[in-house]
């Protein structure tokens, strides 16, 4: 169901930031999921990193991440609810320019109709640092499952191309 089908394989290089004051990398479900879903993809993780719930540990990944030419896409994972401790939102929604509204309201409405009105606490968000495109995700493997099945995947090709038409195909084309 993509009403413009995308005419080239692209393959983005991504960092995943999992955000979180008790995950291990060892215990970082949705960190290995989120590796796992783009690896399925056929793109690459480039950088992967966890860190506390701090705003500050939060803007220097995104911060070095989002000027570096060899990350297109950076994903975190937690931070995004509305305990005291969730400042991941805080953290990156002053730092995109612009923001991609539609990602939150989207997530949030395919969240509804998985878990119910408590849907409505998430605080995900999306939107472009410095040429790269951020996806911030609650850290439910549910919730990274849903928005990068759903959403992020099926429009990644896309948000690239449109952010950089000059974008670069992928060197092969990976088998079906």
């Amino acid at each position: 169901m993509h009403p413009h089908p995308d005419s080239r394989i692209i393959t983005a290089r991504c960092a995943v930031l999992t955000v979180s004051d008790t995950r291990t990398i060892a215990t970082d479900r949705s960190g290995q999921l989120l590796q796992s879903l783009l690896d399925q993809a056929y793109h690459t993780v480039a950088a992967y990193a966890l860190c506390p719930d701090d705003p500050a540990q939060i803007r220097h990944h995104l911060e070095q991440w989002g000027q570096d030419p060899a990350i297109d896409l950076v994903i975190t994972s937690g931070g995004t609810g509305i305990a005291p401790r969730d400042t991941t939102y805080e953290a990156i929604a002053a730092l995109l320019q612009p923001t991609l509204p539609g990602f939150g309201e989207l997530f949030r409405m395919l969240s509804f109709e998985e878990i119910g009105s408590r849907a409505m606490a998430s605080r995900a968000i999306a939107g472009v640092y410095h040429q790269t495109w951020v996806f911030a995700l609650p850290g439910s493997s549910n919730g990274v499952r849903l928005a990068m099945e759903r959403l992020i995947l099926p429009e990644l090709n896309h948000l690239l191309t449109q952010l950089r038409p000059d974008f670069p195909a992928a060197p092969t084309v990976p088998p079906p």
